[in-house]
């Protein structure tokens, strides 16, 4: 089976280990050393040669331009996430061409990390550090009442495939878990080990509210001044999925106040100047939820076996739907 590495060069090196790219030779007969940046600028007979494309951050866009030019294309196994930026419209149209993704592996990390933020924010880590560095001294007094996560709540916005990632590894702790997803049924919230709220009561009763929707028109702004406001004081609220989601001046309103801790993983629109940067009750990471370093390893193997049973005609494990038009992790 004829396959291409179709992305930037020196990015296989990073998706996949030596070991993983030995496989990908041996099941493809694919030079790991040359990948095709741009399909524009491949040999014809390279493209017309091709059964499988594997791609990933940055590469070009499979158009029907590029398409024209594949005639053999069976497969386009992508090492990333959201397939949008790389599958086009002509593609789906085509009919004939598999689409999978490693979504389901870059949602691992994502849950591990909010996992970590939701145990930490149980022990309001970003007050008691800032009040730590501020007085360099050890509180004489007992700890503070509502401190802890035995028997604290925890809110998902999102039966996602992070957040019920989630919600399963929340199952080992001393924890409520709500869940508000107007499409998962309170059976598959239930057999998360979650109970299905609506989201007023989720944001009220929750000592930690953490985000898993997607980025679409009717998601933008979900997490409303409104909504914030019923937070406790001294909650925390996690984003690791989408800024456009929240609304980022009620949120600054809330934690630049010191009502309300902030985890933002993600937040693109955030000015330099911006009063959350030195916020004491924000912890602000560069977008290191998803996937890194050899983490990326992980994805690269959900490619590699997706390849294994292209080759070895077995059904695919991650199909994108083609109907969707999209996948996030």
């Amino acid at each position: 089976m004829r396959a291409l590495l179709a992305m930037p060069a020196g990015l296989p090196c990073r998706m996949f280990d030596a070991d993983q790219l030995a496989r990908l030779h041996t099941l493809t007969g694919l030079d790991p050393e040359h990948t095709v940046p741009a399909l524009a600028a491949a040999p014809d007979q390279e493209l017309a040669e091709v059964e499988v494309l594997i791609t990933g951050w940055g590469s070009s866009p499979v158009d029907a331009a590029a398409l024209a030019r594949m005639p053999r294309l069976r497969a386009i196994v992508h090492t990333a996430g959201t397939v949008r930026f790389v599958v086009t419209d002509a593609v789906w149209e085509r009919g004939d061409v598999l689409v999978t993704s490693a979504t389901e592996a870059n949602a691992v990390p994502v849950a591990e990390f909010t996992l970590a933020q939701i145990l930490l924010a149980g022990k309001r880590s970003l007050a008691q550090e800032h009040r730590y560095r501020r007085t360099r001294r050890h509180r004489a007094a007992l700890p503070e009442a509502g401190l802890g996560n035995h028997g604290g709540v925890v809110g998902l916005i999102g039966a996602s495939r992070i957040g019920a990632l989630v919600a399963e590894l929340l199952r080992p702790f001393d924890l409520e878990v709500l869940i508000t997803d107007p499409f998962a049924s309170a059976e598959r919230v239930a057999a998360l080990g979650a109970t299905k709220v609506e989201p007023r009561e989720l944001y009220a009763r929750s000592d930690v509210v953490s985000l898993h929707a997607p980025d679409v028109p009717s998601t933008q702004g979900m997490v409303s001044r409104e909504l914030l406001a019923l937070m406790q004081d001294g909650a925390t609220f996690v984003n690791t999925a989408r800024p456009a989601l929240v609304d980022v001046d009620a949120l600054r309103d809330e934690v630049v106040s010191g009502r309300l801790a902030a985890v933002l993983d993600v937040h693109d629109d955030l000015a330099e100047n911006d009063p959350l940067w030195d916020a004491p009750l924000a912890s602000i990471t560069p977008h290191i939820a998803g996937s890194q370093g050899n983490e990326l390893h992980r994805m690269g193997a959900a490619a590699l076996e997706e390849v294994h049973r292209l080759v070895h005609g077995e059904p695919p494990r991650y199909p994108v739907d083609g109907s969707a038009r999209d996948v996030s992790a």
